[in-house]
């Protein structure tokens, strides 16, 4: 798939990432100085332990444990869908291979937004932090996950595919975060003004660092700036009838198993511009109105390249943040509308270099909200024989 703005060079080295098999990312991994951001080597680096052998060999020297039972199976997948999505449209299928105890993740055509979405970005981002769930859930269970992104060309719906290999020893990070798996959820509501400290900034950052992104907090002027981009940026949105059309299909109203009820969807501001997205611009009144916060609180989620393969590892990333956000009482609620137009580079902080930014995020401290719910495992859960996904892909190349 081409990349709008991506260099040859550039090109050659995320590529060539997106073939390697890794193994579940240790944080100890990333111990001590952590290594300088903008080369070819970061993600490498990030991404595996560099005292580790090749995945393949470390998998293959430990005792095999046997098959895994079709309801662990079905655990790992219900951890995986647990994700975030934009919309909650939660755009993944599975399909479990036993005689090779694989779990291949798909996208589900069916669950993509054409309009807000044409190049396919936001479902990669929402299966990469499946993908980070399904990793986490299998080291828990005690299988060493070993990944490969895009592992067929022929298959572009084919994102990863997860082998369990041999036995693994989860570490008391990796039981942490899988514990916050159930409880993380989108908080669109009013934060307080209490700022998020500097440590655990610094946590969220490692956080992203692990999975080869980097998370950059934002001073009071460049969070004044992006948020004038969401405002400008929703404006053009709402603008399209296409946009208002595929939002209604996704949001408002009573739902059940998918998308985002007015429940969960937020209240407006009554005096000033709100920090959250206006998921229902056609209603002549909001659902609710609440004070938010004076100054929000933003971060940007960056890459250092923009191929398919990145939008996965920024999805990783993204679900190790929001989990670690979520063990230190953080509230997250994603930005995406300046990402969502042809300016998206606009929200580049210009002392970043060539990063490629994947997600803006609020972050603070708000009061318990309830969380949208998720489909059951059975329905994204397909068996091996099943004629799983053959359709070329539906984003635009």
């Amino acid at each position: 798939m081409a990349v709008r703005g991506m260099t040859s060079a550039v090109s050659c080295v995320c590529l060539k990432q997106a073939e390697e098999e890794i193994e579940m990312s240790r944080p100890e991994a990333t111990s001590g100085a952590p290594p300088p951001h903008g080369g070819a080597a970061d993600h490498h680096t990030l991404r595996r332990d560099p005292a580790a052998a090749d995945s393949e060999t470390v998998a293959s020297q430990g005792p095999s444990p046997g098959d895994l039972p079709r309801d662990m199976v079905a655990e790992l997948v219900a951890a995986a869908t647990m994700a975030p999505s934009r919309h909650n449209t939660q755009p993944w299928r599975f399909r479990f291979e036993p005689a090779s105890q694989t779990i291949d993740l798909y996208a589900d055509p069916a669950r993509t937004l054409p309009v807000g979405d044409p190049d396919g970005r936001a479902v990669h981002i929402a299966c990469g932090a499946a993908l980070f769930n399904l990793r986490l859930a299998a080291t828990v269970a005690g299988r060493q996950p070993v990944v490969r992104l895009l592992p067929d060309p022929v298959q572009p719906l084919l994102l990863a595919t997860v082998r369990l290999a041999g036995s693994c020893q989860a570490q008391q990070q990796e039981i942490e975060l899988h514990a916050a798996i159930a409880a993380r959820h989108t908080n669109r509501s009013p934060f307080s003004g209490r700022a998020v400290p500097p440590g655990v900034m610094a946590e969220l950052a490692d956080a992203a660092r692990i999975e080869g992104a980097v998370l950059h907090s934002l001073c009071r002027q460049e969070t004044s700036r992006l948020l004038r981009l969401a405002q400008d940026a929703e404006r053009d949105l709402v603008a399209d009838p296409a946009y208002r059309a595929e939002l209604a299909r996704w949001v408002g109203g009573a739902r059940d198993l998918e998308g985002v009820p007015d429940e969960v969807a937020g209240p407006r501001d009554p005096a000033r511009a709100t920090p959250v997205r206006d998921f229902t611009p056609a209603r002549p009144h909001s659902a609710g109105y609440a004070w938010f916060e004076e100054e929000p609180q933003l971060a940007v989620l960056s890459t250092l390249c923009n191929t398919r393969a990145d939008w996965l590892r920024a999805g990783q990333a993204l679900e190790r943040v929001w989990l670690m956000a979520t063990l230190r009482g953080v509230a997250v609620d994603p930005l995406t509308q300046p990402l969502e137009t042809a300016d998206a580079w606009l929200v580049r902080d210009p002392r970043s270099g060539i990063e490629h930014p994947q997600m803006i995020l609020r972050l603070g401290y708000g009061l318990p909200v309830p969380r949208a719910r998720r489909r059951p495992v059975s329905d994204v859960l397909d068996t091996p024989s099943a004629d799983l996904l053959t359709d070329q892909s539906p984003w635009r190349c």
